[in-house]
């Protein structure tokens, strides 16, 4: 499991102290040798009650278990956490996702996010918890105005979703929010791939009716996506083909006009070359890239003059 976001989950740490439960504990217990001498993270009222030998809860155990291990996924000690868990509740997991539920429904997301995290490190291929962590991501990230904050909870929700189609290719919502994830990052061939994947499996007629029409609204963006794409890896006559079928979508459409202005400078169309990054240019005016190919061009027809003029303003646009 990656971790990405790690970081902004450490801070609950310092919420529990960590004790260690003493041998008389321990041969009571009868069950728990293998916890000799590992720290154990309880919230510092549970601590005291523990040193007063008023006992300790295993709800409290759990609970900061199930912290720590939630907000570092990579802890020293979480599989001793986990068989701990599991020795006094084997249903810990479900209890565990359904903890991480109720936070989302209360809107508190953080302690979602960590139960449900805490559950992954628990059975990392279960449905219920990498679905709705991927989704409890999505809110998250929803809520922020920090950039940083909001593009690693981003990848975070679009790997989740990814690993569940992955693991279980067949459930369908996961294929439904992911296509939106690629949407909202401009990668329209795999949300175009995944939602044709989500009108294969899911049975709610509202849902599918949304997604066939956001699959109509995408499909020139699909083509601009593998014209554009086949431009960049060298395939030029079949870019441009492809690019030339969106011309006279939109005037505004700068990047269209870019990618085919390569595809023609590099197949010798100087001429139309030109006159497509020119069409930038009244659109984009400061477009440097655009400057600088501009001047190839003009180099390649022997225009000095015009050459030296888009070079100069490439120049003051980006020294």
């Amino acid at each position: 499991m990656q971790d990405k976001v790690g970081k902004y989950f450490k801070h609950v740490l310092d919420e529990f102290i960590f004790i260690e439960f003493n041998e008389g504990y321990i041969k009571k217990s009868g069950k728990i040798d293998f916890m000799r001498g590992v720290p154990v993270p309880v919230r510092k009222e549970a601590a005291e009650a523990f040193i007063r030998a008023e006992g300790l809860k295993f709800d409290n155990v759990a609970e900061g278990m199930v912290f720590v291990i939630g907000a570092d996924i990579n802890f020293k000690y979480r599989e001793k956490y986990i068989e701990f868990m599991k020795v006094f509740n084997f249903k810990i997991l479900k209890s565990v996702i359904k903890q991480g539920l109720d936070f989302a429904e209360q809107e508190q997301l953080e302690k979602a996010a960590i139960h449900l995290r805490a559950a992954l490190v628990i059975e990392e291929d279960n449905l219920d918890a990498i679905y709705n962590y991927g989704r409890v991501c999505r809110h998250m990230y929803a809520k922020s105005e920090d950039p940083e904050y909001v593009m690693d909870f981003k990848a975070e929700a679009t790997w989740a979703l990814e690993m569940t189609v992955e693991k279980h290719p067949s459930f369908a919502q996961a294929y439904y929010f992911l296509g939106y994830q690629y949407i909202n990052a401009g990668l329209y061939i795999k949300a175009q791939i995944v939602w044709n994947q989500f009108l294969r499996y899911s049975k709610h007629f509202k849902d599918k009716s949304e997604i066939r029409q956001r699959l109509k609204r995408i499909e020139k963006p699909v083509l601009f996506e593998k014209g554009y794409t086949a431009i960049e890896r060298g395939r030029w006559t079949e870019g441009i083909a492809i690019l030339e079928s969106l011309l006279g979508t939109d005037p505004d459409w700068w990047n269209l006009y870019f990618f085919l202005g390569v595809g023609y400078s590099r197949t010798n169309r100087m001429p139309e070359a030109i006159e497509m990054f020119k069409k930038v240019l009244a659109v984009k005016p400061s477009q440097h890239q655009t400057m600088l190919e501009l001047a190839n061009c003009y180099e390649q027809v022997g225009d000095k003059v015009n050459a030296k003029k888009y070079k100069d303003k490439a120049e003051l646009v980006q020294p």
